[in-house]
């Protein structure tokens, strides 16, 4: 459950109508991370070249989803909000999900983004591609944490909206253009 610091750093909270079933859901914005257990929905809104990291304990129910902007701590000057960077934010997720009742033995990751945005300009599979950097920071860390990649979207130049329902661990990915796939 949500204690009320948590509460207290939501951006924003709204309802959601999933499979007709009502639930809190919670906007989990740029370099923020939430852990909710049932009936929370998790949703991140407006990923491109970030990279949305879901978590999931099916035997607790506990999810985190982690809204991720950049590769690697190291490479930036401006430290502040660690939960932006992949090799600091998956970590502090599994500590959230931890203290909470979740157990990493059961969990499973799902991720989502990584896109280039702007082909016409950044060549992929370049340095200038941080989306495709952004992919590899997440892989390399959930390895690192023996956390097995069970659903992916990634790569593609197109923005994502990640619907992410706590109570199975399912996931809906909206796109631009409507297109909606279940993970």
């Amino acid at each position: 459950m949500l204690n009320t610091a948590q509460r207290s750093t939501l951006s924003q909270n709204v309802r959601f109508r999933l499979e007709e079933r009502e639930s809190l859901g919670i906007v989990v914005g740029i370099g923020e991370i939430q852990v909710a257990e049932p009936p929370y929905l998790l949703m991140a809104v407006g990923i491109g070249s970030c990279i949305a990291v879901a978590l999931y304990d099916k035997d607790t129910q506990m999810g985190g989803l982690a809204h991720i902007m950049l590769p690697y701590k190291e490479e930036f000057h401006d430290k502040s909000q660690p939960a932006r960077f992949s090799d600091v934010a998956i970590g502090i997720m599994i500590d959230q999900m931890n203290r909470q009742g979740g157990r990493i033995a059961n969990t499973k990751a799902k991720i989502f983004g990584g896109a280039n945005m702007f082909p016409q300009i950044i060549s992929s599979h370049t340095d200038m591609d941080l989306g495709r950097r952004n992919i590899l920071a997440v892989r390399e860390e959930l390895a690192r944490h023996n956390i097995e990649i069970i659903a992916e979207e990634v790569g593609d130049h197109i923005g994502r909206t990640v619907l992410f329902d706590t109570r199975d661990g399912s996931i809906v990915v909206k796109t631009a253009g409507s297109r909606e796939r279940n993970y």
